[in-house]
């Protein structure tokens, strides 16, 4: 059920308690959060995400990323309520285009090494891919964070936005030979650290 429009006695309340939040007292948001979390929930972010316990994590991150960031909001004589509408709405499509942004890295680098790795490499490829398709964005993205900036910058242009082998080249101002066998070698980084721990692992140079 979408938020009830407030009253004028409920939007002077709503005020008050935001610019307490703004002077420093952050718990005076509580109410105001308690009384959204449903609204936003129900109408804004199950419907577009479909799934229960990824609505409870963005709705989580929504209220938190309110509250720290209500400092920045501008009270114009309206609820505050379209303003956490709006950063719950960033919240689900953060979640969408990470979870196509992995779904299409994982696929993609599981054929790369499928096709472009030695013979000796080959028995563990189907494990990798595997392994790669389960694996939570947040191990997707932090094994990127590992890489070298040309090693990532490869593996985004090539695998992630599909560009030609030409336009991947171009861009980084070399050749299309040289393009390949540093797409081989940032792929071939990435899946040595998407087996290792992530919190041991250095940068590999490029």
């Amino acid at each position: 059920m979408a938020s009830e429009p407030a009253t004028a006695v409920e939007l002077e309340e709503e005020q008050r308690l935001v610019e307490e939040a703004q002077a420093g007292n952050l718990d005076s948001m509580r109410p105001i959060l308690e009384r959204y979390a449903q609204p936003l929930y129900g109408t804004v972010i199950l419907p577009r995400l479909g799934n229960a316990a990824s609505a409870e994590e963005v709705l989580r991150d929504t209220l938190a990323t309110a509250v720290e960031k209500i400092r920045r909001f501008t009270w114009q004589g309206k609820s505050i309520y379209p303003w956490l509408r709006q950063i719950a709405i960033n919240k689900v499509f953060d979640v969408h285009r990470q979870s196509k942004r992995s779904r299409r890295l994982a696929d993609a680098l599981a054929h790369e090494v499928a096709t472009e790795s030695d013979p000796d490499s080959q028995a563990d490829v189907q494990l990798m891919a595997d392994q790669e398709r389960r694996a939570h964005r947040e191990k997707i993205e932090g094994t990127m964070e590992l890489l070298a900036e040309r090693y990532r910058l490869a593996i985004e242009l090539r695998l992630v936005q599909e560009l030609p082998r030409e336009e991947c080249a171009k861009r980084l101002n070399i050749t299309i030979g040289t393009f390949d066998v540093l797409l081989f070698r940032a792929v071939r980084a990435f899946r040595k650290h998407f087996g290792s721990d992530l919190t041991e692992s250095s940068p590999d140079g490029a």
